[in-house]
C-alpha cells in the first residue's frame, strides 16, 4: 500500500547536508535488515503527484526493485566480506538522502520548490548516479543470490547507469508562468484569473486549505534562507499566493479550514499560552527581536523603537526616565523563543514585504504590488458583503493580512477599511455571529500597531465608540481583551492617552474586565490600565473606579502586571492611593521574597512610595511582618540594580521608625551593592 510523504515524514526545518549521514555501526544481517526496512519504506511512499512527478517515481521504483535484493539475503543468510560490507554501508547512507530529499520536497513548498525545480531534480540524478556506481562494485558474482534476483541487480544497475539529467518540460514551463506573472505584478499588472487559476491546479494549490498551508511553508522557507536575495524572493510568492487564495477561493474564516492552527494574533493567549516572558510588554505580542532598554527591561524592537519615536524618554513598564535610548539586543531571549516557536509550529520571523542590502531596506516590488492588490479585492469584498458570514470570511483574512507587516497595515487603512469593520463591532453583531465581532475588533488592533493609523482610528467616526462598546458588552473575552488591547495600542500617543482616561466608559470597562475576565483578558486590561496610570488625571478615576482593589486581587495569578499597576498608582495618586493601598502592604511584602525580578523590583519601589508618603502608621504595617529585615536584605543581595536600590531605601527607612524618627525624610542613594554584611555605595 502507499502512502502520502506526509503522512510518513514529520515536519523538519532544513536538509541536512551529505555529510551529516554516518554509516551504521551494524551486524552483518542487522545492516540488511535496516536496508531492507529503509527501502520498503522509501517505496511505500507515492510519487509526488504534481512537480517532479516522472523524477520520483523513477527513483521510487528503483528502491523498490532494491528491496528484492535485501528480503533475498535475509532469507539466505551469508557471511558479509568486508568489500560487499562497505557497498552495503554505503548505499544505507545513499537510502537515507533519498528519503531525506524525498521528505524536503514533500513537506515544504510547492511553490519553493517549482523554484528551486532544477537543482532539486539535478539532486535526484546525482543520486541515482551514485547507485549506479555502488551497483557497480556490489560483488554480485560472489554473494549466493538466485538468477532472477542478479538479473534483477543488473537491470536495476543498467537503468541508473542510463538515466540522464531530465526535467519535466511542463515543469520548465510552469516555472517559467510562475516567473511572468510576479514580473507583471511587479509592474502594476492584474494577473488574469483564469491562468491564474490554471498555475495553481498545476502547482497543487487548489484550495483555500491548501493555500493557508502554503503561506505557512514559506514563511517557514524565509527563516530557512541565509541570504537576503533568497528571502526576499520567497516573500514574493507569499504575496502571490495570498492574493490568489482570496481571489480564487473566496475569503474563508479558520472555521472553514477544519479548525486548523492559524499564526497567532497578538493577545491571543487563549489560543496558544506564549510564556509571560516570551511577550513584548507594549504590543502583548510575541516578541521576534528583543531588546533590552536602559532600565533593564527587554521590548520587541519595533514597539519600543516606535514608543522611543513618538517622543517618549521614559521606559514604558517602569516609567523611569531612559538614561540613554540604545537598545541592546536580547540575543539569549530570542533563541529561546525561536526554540519555543518551532516546538509550537509558529513562524518566528517576520515575513515584511522587503530586504537589507548593505542595512538599507529594499521594498520587494512584486510582494508589495500583491499585498496592494490583496487588500484592493478584500475591502472591495467587503464593501459589498450582503450577508454577515461573507463580510467574516473577509474580515478574518483582514486579520490576518493585518498582522503580517507594515505594508499591509498601510494598505488596509488606505484603502478605506476602518469605516467598513466600525459596521461590525455593535452588539447586534456579536449577538448573531460573535466570531465576526472578535475578528472585526481584532483587525482594528492589529491595524492600529502602525503609528499613522492610530490617527485613522481615532478620527474615523464610530470607531472608539466601537471598540469601547466591544470592552464593556463585547459577545466574548477574546473580544473585550482586545478591544482593551487596542485601547493600550492608541493610548501610545499622548494626546489619545489623556483623552482615553477622560472617558469613564473606557476606565470602568478596564476595571470590570481586570476583574471578571480570564487571566489572558485581564493582562490585556491591566496593561491598558497602567499606560493610561502614567497621566495623573487619570490616577483619580482609576482609583474611584476601585483599580486598587481590583489590582491587588490579581497580585497572586498577575503579580508583575499588578504590582507594577500600584507602584504609577501610589507614586502619582497623592493620599487617596496611599489610604487605598494601606491593607496591601503585607502581600507587597510577600512579593519582595517570592515574586519574580520584575515584580519584586516593583513592590520595593512601591513600599518605599507607600513609606515615605504614609508617615508612620504605614512603615509600622510593614515592620509588623516576621521576618522583613531578612526579605529586603535577600533583595538587597540578589536583585536588579534598581531593587537593590530600593531595597536599601526602604531599609533606612524601617530603621528610622524603629529609633522614633520620621521616615520620610530618607532620600535614595545613587546605587548600592551587598558585600558580607554590610551595604556600601557606589557612586
Amino acid at each position: 500500500m502507499t502512502v502520502s510523504p506526509k503522512a510518513i515524514f514529520p515536519p523538519r526545518k532544513r536538509r541536512p547536508s551529505a555529510g551529516a549521514f554516518i554509516p551504521p555501526n551494524f551486524a552483518d544481517q542487522k545492516l540488511v535488515q535496516s536496508l531492507l526496512l529503509l527501502s520498503q519504506e522509501i517505496s511505500s511512499i507515492q510519487p509526488f503527484q504534481f512537480l517532479l512527478r516522472r523524477t520520483s517515481l523513477s527513483i521510487i521504483r528503483k528502491t523498490k526493485l532494491l528491496s528484492i535484493l535485501f528480503e533475498e539475503l535475509l532469507r539466505n543468510p551469508i557471511l558479509i566480506f568486508s568489500p560487499t560490507l562497505l557497498c552495503f554501508e554505503e548505499m544505507y547512507i545513499l537510502l537515507q538522502r533519498i528519503r531525506t530529499l524525498i521528505e524536503d520536497c514533500s513537506n515544504g513548498s510547492n511553490m519553493w520548490l517549482l523554484m528551486q525545480i532544477d537543482s532539486v531534480a539535478n539532486g535526484f540524478h546525482e543520486l541515482t548516479v551514485e547507485l549506479s556506481t555502488l551497483l557497480d562494485i556490489f560483488p554480485l558474482n560472489e554473494v549466493d543470490l538466485s538468477e532472477d534476483v542478479q538479473e534483477l541487480v543488473v537491470l536495476i544497475r543498467r537503468q541508473c547507469s542510463l538515466v540522464k539529467p531530465d526535467l519535466d518540460p511542463g515543469d520548465s514551463s510552469l516555472r517559467r508562468e510562475v516567473l511572468t506573472m510576479l514580473d507583471r505584478i511587479k509592474r502594476e499588472i492584474v494577473p488574469d484569473q483564469p491562468k491564474l487559476a490554471e498555475i495553481f491546479q498545476r502547482v497543487g494549490l487548489q484550495t483555500a486549505a491548501r493555500c493557508t498551508e502554503e503561506i505557512d511553508s514559506l514563511e517557514e522557507e524565509v527563516q530557512n534562507q541565509g541570504d537576503e536575495k533568497s528571502k526576499s524572493e520567497v516573500i514574493a510568492l507569499i504575496g502571490l499566493v495570498r492574493y490568489a487564495k482570496c481571489v480564487l477561493y473566496g475569503a474563508s474564516g479558520p472555521d472553514s479550514e477544519s479548525q486548523r492552527s492559524t499564526s497567532k494574533d497578538m493577545t491571543a493567549e487563549a489560543a496558544t499560552n506564549i510564556p509571560p516572558d516570551f511577550r513584548c510588554p507594549i504590543s502583548l505580542d510575541l516578541m521576534r527581536d528583543p531588546v533590552v532598554v536602559a532600565t533593564g527591561q527587554t521590548y520587541d524592537r519595533e514597539s519600543i523603537a516606535l514608543w522611543i519615536e513618538s517622543g517618549h524618554n521614559t521606559c514604558p513598564k517602569t516609567g523611569q526616565n531612559l538614561a540613554h535610548t540604545s537598545l541592546i539586543p536580547n540575543r539569549a531571549l530570542k533563541n529561546l523563543i525561536s526554540m519555543w516557536c518551532r516546538e509550537q509550529k509558529i513562524p518566528f520571523e517576520l515575513t515584511e514585504t522587503s530586504h537589507k542590502s548593505n542595512g538599507v531596506s529594499i521594498p520587494n516590488k512584486a510582494a508589495v504590488e500583491a499585498t496592494r492588490m490583496t487588500v484592493s479585492f478584500l475591502v472591495n469584498q467587503l464593501s459589498g458583503s450582503q450577508s454577515t458570514e461573507a463580510a467574516n470570511g473577509v474580515v478574518y483574512e483582514l486579520r490576518a493580512l493585518a498582522k503580517t507587516n507594515s505594508d499591509s497595515r498601510g494598505f488596509i487603512a488606505e484603502a478605506g477599511a476602518i469605516p467598513l469593520l466600525v459596521r461590525y463591532l455593535g452588539s447586534d453583531v456579536g449577538s448573531e455571529l460573535p466570531n465576526l465581532q472578535v475578528n472585526a475588533v481584532t483587525t482594528i488592533l492589529n491595524l492600529s500597531i502602525l503609528e499613522a493609523n492610530k490617527t485613522n482610528v481615532m478620527e474615523t467616526d464610530g470607531a472608539l465608540n466601537g471598540i469601547i462598546e466591544v470592552l464593556r458588552s463585547g459577545a466574548t473575552w477574546e473580544a473585550k481583551g482586545n478591544a482593551a488591547a487596542t485601547i493600550f495600542s492608541l493610548s501610545g500617543v499622548h494626546s489619545y492617552r489623556k483623552r482615553l482616561g477622560r472617558k469613564n466608559r473606557v476606565i470602568k470597562g478596564l476595571v470590570d474586565l481586570a476583574q471578571l475576565g480570564p487571566n489572558s483578558s485581564k493582562r490585556d486590561a491591566l496593561v491598558a490600565i497602567l499606560t493610561l496610570a502614567s497621566d495623573r488625571d487619570t490616577v483619580g478615576r482609576l482609583i474611584e473606579a476601585g483599580v486598587v482593589e481590583i489590582v491587588a486581587g490579581v497580585l497572586d495569578s498577575l503579580p508583575e502586571e499588578a504590582v507594577t499597576i500600584l507602584e504609577v498608582v501610589v507614586k502619582k495618586g497623592g493620599l487617596a492611593a496611599i489610604a487605598a493601598v494601606y491593607n496591601k502592604i503585607k502581600k507587597l511584602a510577600v512579593l519582595l521574597r517570592e515574586g519574580s525580578e520584575t515584580s519584586r523590583e516593583s513592590a520595593a519601589a512601591t513600599l518605599v512610595t507607600i513609606c515615605r508618603k504614609g508617615g508612620s502608621e504605614m512603615v509600622a504595617e510593614l515592620a509588623a511582618m516576621p521576618g522583613i529585615e531578612r526579605i529586603i536584605w535577600e533583595l538587597m543581595g540578589s536583585g536588579t540594580v534598581r531593587a537593590r536600590r530600593k531595597a536599601a531605601t526602604l531599609l533606612r527607612i524601617l530603621r528610622r521608625w524603629a529609633a522614633g524618627l520620621d521616615p520620610s525624610p530618607i532620600l535614595e542613594r545613587p546605587n548600592t551593592t551587598v558585600s558580607g554584611t554590610s551595604a556600601t555605595t557606589v557612586m
